[in-house]
């Protein structure tokens, strides 16, 4: 059952990072806001694993444009999420909007 249930999450996660690969948002010229480049974090927000260093560095690039994430109907859940919290207070990327 649980298996089943990492499944579905990953088929999700799977599905929303298509998604998100037609949506890049322009911040700045220095920052492409593309959520699909946070997909590195994937397996730790998915899990209890440490965030990669690979996942931590996307986190800082893309800082200037979690809060546009965050106002985004379709992307708040995911970063409002517990595990994404967690994986930001681990690579010491505060998120205030």
């Amino acid at each position: 059952m649980a298996k089943n249930v990492a499944i579905d999450r990953l088929a999700l996660l799977v599905v929303v990072v298509a998604a998100l690969l037609l949506i890049a948002i322009p911040v700045s010229e220095a920052v492409t806001c593309s959520p699909v480049q946070l997909s590195p974090c994937a397996p730790a927000i998915m899990s209890n694993k440490p965030p990669s260093g690979a996942c931590c560095q996307k986190l800082r690039q893309q800082k200037p444009c979690l809060c546009g994430y965050y106002k985004n109907p379709t992307l708040k859940r995911y970063i409002n999420s517990p595990g994404a919290k967690r994986v930001a207070s681990t690579c010491r990327v505060s998120v205030r909007c």
